[in-house]
């Protein structure tokens, strides 16, 4: 087992050493579940919600049960997005995981060279996730997804397939649980033009721990670890962090606050709410609906709806 525990962290960092710049399939990025996205997506160590497949591979290994979401997002004008995950534990094999993640971007209306109207036309995205995940050694846990991406518009398209590699390691005692994936490690199949484009790889460390007496579980992240900088620290900037009180079985309420995102949308020497993000989670029988809103400072703000249950 120790043997078995070393192969497979030499083979993440490997990877980890091995990841440059991106910048296509972006919608890869998106938040997913209005519970991660409350909580500023600081959920790599997470491991009770099947959207951890989107986040880290080896938290669903920690999933009870056949858990199932389900989210939508209205973005600004006409554009939607959705994602559906589940999971399921095959005795003696392990726990596989699935997802999908939609985005549709609305019409457009097609023009010629000249500006004459020629009808309309669409684009829209999607990404197909198959995940596993099992135990490396005790209280650790490795998982891997498979994606197949495709993206459309106005009838050219562009498919790719990527990969996420994820470690998690559990204190029980203590309810520590600490997170390391790699997201999104790939290639285009085909792209839209005459050369293909890297994907938006991100190296993510993470960390959560639910409190001993009171009823908060606390999140925290630091995201795009591999993204080029002028030094070594400025690689620590893209950090999140999040909180979620439990105030009864019924409701919970959930903070969350993203660095990179308040620096991205501030606008002269103010930037608002950018960056900050609240929720709320409702337990309604078997049902858990949830509610988050993140804030964009002076663009907007995005609300987001699901609701999960398990079988």
């Amino acid at each position: 087992m120790q043997i078995k525990t070393k192969y497979a962290v030499s083979l993440i960092l490997f990877f980890a050493a091995n990841i440059f710049s991106q910048n296509v399939y972006e919608f890869l990025r998106l938040e997913n579940s209005p519970r991660t996205a409350a909580l500023a997506e600081s959920f790599v160590a997470g491991n009770d919600d099947p959207n951890i497949i989107f986040y880290n591979p080896a938290g669903i290994a920690l999933l009870t049960e056949t858990p199932v979401s389900f989210s939508f997002l209205k973005h600004l004008l006409d554009i939607n997005s959705a994602s559906i995950s589940a999971s399921h534990e095959f005795e003696n094999i392990g726990r596989f995981g699935a997802a999908i993640k939609f985005i549709n971007y609305g019409s457009f209306t097609e023009r010629d060279e000249f500006g004459n109207e020629n009808g309309t036309f669409s684009a829209n995205e999607m990404a197909l996730i198959l995940g596993y995940a099992n135990l490396l050694g005790e209280n650790f846990y490795y998982g891997a997804n498979v994606k197949f991406i495709y993206s459309g518009i106005a009838g050219y398209n562009s498919t790719g397939f990527a990969a996420d590699l994820g470690l998690h390691y559990e204190i029980p005692e203590s309810n520590w649980n600490f997170g390391f994936v790699i997201l999104n490690a790939g290639s285009q199949f085909s792209s839209y033009g005459d050369t293909k484009e890297n994907l938006p790889v991100d190296v993510r460390l993470g960390v959560a721990k639910k409190m001993a007496h009171i009823p908060v579980k606390l999140f925290f992240s630091f995201n795009r670890l591999n993204d080029d900088q002028d030094n070594f620290f400025e690689r620590f900037k893209a950090f999140t962090f999040g909180g979620e009180i439990t105030f009864s079985k019924v409701l919970c309420a959930r903070l969350g606050y993203d660095n990179q995102k308040r620096k991205d949308y501030k606008f002269g020497s103010t930037a608002g709410l950018a960056g900050v993000s609240v929720g709320l989670g409702i337990n309604v029988s078997d049902y858990r609906i949830d509610y988050g809103l993140s804030s964009y400072g002076k663009v907007g703000s995005l609300h987001r709806f699901g609701v999960s249950t398990s079988f």
